[in-house]
């Protein structure tokens, strides 16, 4: 997705993901993968929510994947926390760690969504935090280690392990 067209060929580009023919929605999408604009997001995320067709949802996923600007990232994390939007949980995060952009702001919801979901999206969200290369404040490091060692008891053995990955990972990333 780049910023490199006008508001009128972009008004006309979605126009073409209203329609009802799967084919025309799956050639607007190929279209917005190369001149797509990032406020063009919400209205992939809603399509996302209301498509039926499992073509079109594995397209906006890869889409979402496939992200490069960092103005995405509230859009993504705005759907990643709304309720609305729990059905498409496991391909919005596991997009946020597909795309490589920098999450680390949000490192909080990312150890909320291991700890609270079932394992599908907390694998995502383990994998967003075990993919992440930037710094993160000592402090905050800190409490989300307790806040993963709180919640340890009450978990599968397997989103124990996952949780025991995180607490040993996230030092590395203190500063």
């Amino acid at each position: 997705m780049t910023i490199d067209h006008t508001h009128d060929e972009n008004k006309n580009l979605l126009k073409g993901l209203e329609l009802s023919d799967s084919l025309r929605i799956i050639e607007t999408l190929e279209e917005l993968r190369v001149s797509g604009k990032v406020s063009d997001i919400p209205i992939l995320i809603e399509m996302l929510h209301l498509s039926q067709d499992p073509e079109i949802k594995s397209r906006i996923s890869s889409l979402f994947g496939n992200l490069k600007e960092s103005d995405a990232i509230p859009l993504i994390i705005e759907a990643i926390q709304n309720q609305k939007y729990a059905p498409e949980l496991k391909e919005l995060v596991s997009s946020c760690w597909e795309n490589g952009l920098n999450y680390s702001t949000y490192i909080s919801l990312f150890i909320d969504l291991l700890i609270e979901n079932e394992l599908e999206v907390a694998f995502e969200a383990y994998t967003v935090i075990m993919n992440n290369e930037h710094k993160i404040d000592q402090a905050i490091i800190d409490k989300e280690v307790e806040r993963l060692e709180k919640a340890l008891p009450g978990v599968s053995e397997t989103k124990r392990q996952l949780m025991l990955d995180v607490i040993d990972f996230l030092p590395s990333i203190g500063f």
